[in-house]
């Protein structure tokens, strides 16, 4: 007979799933320090040998890292989603500024509509709260923090939209955005009318999720992503402009 007989699940296959499970889902994330090993086997309710089994099979996969004296960490797992070399391409060559705004406008569009359809009364509630924080930062004229507050506005939206690669996929997009490989958010935020144009857009974009429009969320999202494609075409024809006058400037200059 194909028939075995049915074991148990050991205790440290439980543990090994449930913190899968949360790395996936996004709750963990990469860099974030695990609770101390007493604390963390009290919260599950196991052994601390299970627990040890448990984090010793999750460090071999690469998915919890060890730190010593520290602790024990979730691995940067989203670090391997693009190789070093291609990432010194996209920072490299304009034309991925544009193709990467064009992913996230069709992408982003498409969790900012699952978001108000899927989303949990508490989903909805974490964008609003990221959304005033947003505010209390535009009226500091802080662009760090703007800034900041602007991805993870947009990473909560996609956390609502209950897609979990569309979720590791897209932070793996926005922590290379933050390290300024795309183009430098704060240069776009320092411009007044632009900061003020973003927040509107942002508003735009919670008050449609909040009212659960999944067309109105989706097109609020696409005028935000074409607004911020205008403004760094404008951006990049400013920095041409000044270049040139430098160099004019020079020229007269050396002849005298």
């Amino acid at each position: 007979m194909t028939f075995e007989k049915i074991q148990s699940e050991k205790l440290a296959q439980a543990i090994i799933r449930q913190i899968e499970l949360l790395i996936l889902r996004g709750i963990l994330r990469s860099g974030e320090r695990l609770p101390s090993e007493r604390d963390l086997s009290e919260m599950m309710g196991v052994s601390r040998p299970s627990l040890r089994e448990a984090i010793a099979d999750l460090q071999d996969r690469g998915l919890l890292v060890s730190k010593m004296g520290s602790g024990i960490y979730v691995a940067d797992v989203l670090g391997s989603a693009f190789s070093p070399a291609l990432v010194r391409l996209f920072s490299s060559h304009s034309e991925a500024v544009f193709d990467y705004i064009a992913f996230r406008r069709d992408i982003e569009g498409l969790a900012a509509e699952r978001a108000a359809r899927l989303g949990s009364d508490t989903d909805l509630q974490v964008i609003d709260a990221v959304f005033a924080k947003m505010e209390a930062a535009h009226a500091r004229r802080d662009p760090a923090q703007e800034a900041a507050l602007d991805a993870e506005f947009h990473l909560a939206i996609i956390e609502a939209s209950h897609n979990v690669l569309m979720l590791q996929m897209m932070r793996s997009m926005f922590q290379m955005l933050r390290e300024g490989v795309f183009y430098n958010r704060q240069v776009m935020f320092r411009q007044y009318t632009t900061r003020g144009h973003l927040l509107d857009q942002h508003r735009a974009i919670n008050s449609a999720i909040q009212a659960r429009d999944r067309d109105g969320a989706r097109q609020a999202l696409h005028d935000h992503m074409d607004y911020v494609e205008a403004a760094l075409v404008a951006q990049q024809k400013t920095e041409r402009n000044e270049a040139i006058a430098r160099q004019r400037l020079e020229h007269e200059k050396q002849r005298g």
